[in-house]
């Protein structure tokens, strides 16, 4: 069995900023993210609430996913967010 791959999206507590991951081990990263192991954007702006996130077998579709999303613009991030978590609640992982 292979590895599995994911584009998440992450929010600030005020749901005004949205920052665009992949990964191939979500809840190890969500956790580095909640907690500010990780220094950069998620730490500088409290970027601590998991809202959405696709699976993917491969790591090129879910890079190239993470490319499509990012290039969206916020109101198609928001229109997926709400499609896949319409209260933005911080989603708990397994």
């Amino acid at each position: 069995m292979g590895k599995n791959y994911y584009v998440y999206m992450m929010m600030n507590p005020g749901d005004t900023v949205i920052y665009t991951g992949v990964t191939n081990d979500l809840p190890k990263r969500v956790y580095e993210h909640k907690n500010k192991l990780v220094e950069g954007f998620t730490s500088k702006y409290n970027v601590t609430k998991l809202v959405y996130y696709e699976m993917f077998n491969d790591a090129y579709n879910a890079i190239s996913r993470e490319k499509q999303i990012k290039a969206g613009s916020r109101r198609k991030k928001l229109e997926l967010i709400e499609s896949f978590n319409s209260e933005y609640k911080d989603l708990q992982l397994a």
